[in-house]
């Protein structure tokens, strides 16, 4: 049907294109024109032929094409229809496993629960231990543990037991050890630690506190006091036996605490410049008390000598002094009573200053050392008050700063009155009985005097 409308049409246009030639052309160019016509035309035949041919070609790929596409559709959902099935047998069969998995699990969900609440408790506690220095893997572990989703398995159960028996025999056991600490610069370095227990851990004779972040022991920054370090150095190098140390039973948290807490010197400086001038009035009353108190000692030691040998007196003492002034002075057996009880009194009045030597200034003291203080705790409110107004707050810790100072100045001048009195008391003591003892033989010796008179 095709063939013959293309080999009309062919025509046609090939009559079209010819007929205004011949027309024009002249009789003996006919068959030359004719010819070329036909050659025309078979050309184009077999053009339109062999485009029937790739047409043809192209229609039966397409059509093959077309049936292996259906056939593959139809395969597909063959394969849909099978997978469907098999899915809605597996859901069936997933249903089944897990209700018999929840029928034979019983209490294991209650079960993990109690596992879950008890690593998250234990987690915290091996979160700040030292024994976790000795042993950094147990922390992941067990925060992995207090984390989980679903049910631990055995051996998860069994190194958590393994894990919490191990804390309670770590506890109560004192171990040696080398690991890395963290030095106060931030310099990590190997060292020998000491443990006792979750305690107290020390290295070198100081103390180390467990850094969670880093699963390391760092050297606390401050240290506490010389009573809690030196026994660290003992218990260190100790092999056996039974070694005596403080152990922080809070596990670092008093240790920090009191390490925190400011020295003497410290609070000294904090407190002003009152301070000063109360250690500065009674270390001076210190030094001529201590120097006064030597003195009548070894002046209480030389009267007593002179006592058991009155009768050659010594200028190394006051009571020699005064003996010599009643024999060696001119007239001195001529003299009338009055004039004799002069001289001695004021042998003995030349004596007194040096014996009571200091304590006027040690009585001034006294009083002066709560005085002192008072202006030290006068002091310390208003640095109290002053926090308070620039803060805008009563917080306790910006008062306890100003509170502190003028207890330590109220503390030094009290510290300083009190054993200064007793001194004082003592050299007033001393220096009295001494001069009794002079009171005592000058009287004496105007008695004999009188009587050796009265007798001539």
């Amino acid at each position: 049907m095709l063939r013959p409308v293309a080999s009309l049409l062919a025509a046609v246009i090939a009559f079209g294109a010819v007929l205004p030639a011949v027309i024009a052309a002249p009789p003996g160019d006919l068959n030359q024109l004719l010819e070329e016509v036909r050659t025309q035309r078979e050309r184009e035949a077999a053009q339109n032929k062999e485009r029937e041919a790739r047409f043809l070609a192209e229609r039966n790929k397409r059509a093959q094409m077309l049936a292996e596409a259906k056939a593959d559709l139809a395969a597909q959902q063959r394969q849909q229809a099978q997978l469907s099935a098999a899915y809605d047998a597996n859901e069936k069969k997933l249903t089944d496993l897990q209700a018999q998995l929840d029928a034979k699990a019983g209490n294991l969900g209650e079960m993990f629960g109690v596992v879950r609440q008890t690593a998250n408790d234990f987690s915290s506690v091996v979160r700040g231990s030292l024994i976790s220095a000795q042993y950094p893997d147990r922390e992941e572990f067990v925060t992995k543990l207090a984390n989980a989703k679903g049910l631990p398995s055995i051996t998860d159960l069994e190194r958590f037991w393994f894990e919490m028996l191990r804390e309670m025999t770590e506890s109560g056991a004192t171990v040696l050890f080398k690991t890395n600490i963290v030095e106060p610069d931030g310099e990590s370095k190997q060292a020998e630690v000491v443990r006792v227990g979750p305690f107290v851990a020390a290295s070198d004779g100081r103390y180390l506190t467990y850094l969670s972040s880093q699963k390391a022991l760092a050297v606390m920054a401050r240290q506490p006091g010389s009573e809690f370090t030196e026994p660290l150095k003992e218990l260190q190098e100790a092999k056996e036996g039974f070694v005596a140390t403080p152990i922080d039973p809070t596990r670092g948290v008093l240790l920090s605490i009191y390490a925190q807490r400011p020295s003497w010197i410290e609070r000294i400086e904090h407190g002003e410049w009152i301070n000063y001038v109360i250690l500065a009035v009674g270390l001076i009353g210190l030094v001529c008390a201590i120097f006064q108190l030597i003195y009548l000692l070894g002046v209480r030691t030389k009267v007593r000598s002179q006592l058991r040998d009155v009768s050659h007196p010594r200028s190394d003492n006051p009571l020699g002094r005064v003996l010599s002034s009643f024999k060696a002075g001119p007239g001195a057996g001529e003299e009338n009573a009055e004039v004799i009880e002069l001289r001695i009194s004021e042998a003995v009045l030349r004596e007194v200053p040096r014996l009571e030597r200091f304590q006027a200034f040690l009585r001034l003291a006294v009083a002066a050392g709560p005085l002192l203080g008072l202006i030290g705790t006068v002091i310390g409110m208003i640095m109290t008050f002053q926090s308070i107004t620039e803060s805008g707050s009563s917080d306790p810790k910006l008062m306890a700063a100003g509170i502190s100072a003028a207890m330590i100045a109220t503390v030094l001048g009290l510290g300083i009155a009190i054993p200064l009195l007793f001194l004082n008391a003592w050299l007033t003591s001393m220096s009295r009985s001494i001069i009794q003892i002079l009171d005592e033989q000058s009287t004496g010796l105007l008695a004999e005097s009188l009587e050796g008179k009265a007798r001539a």
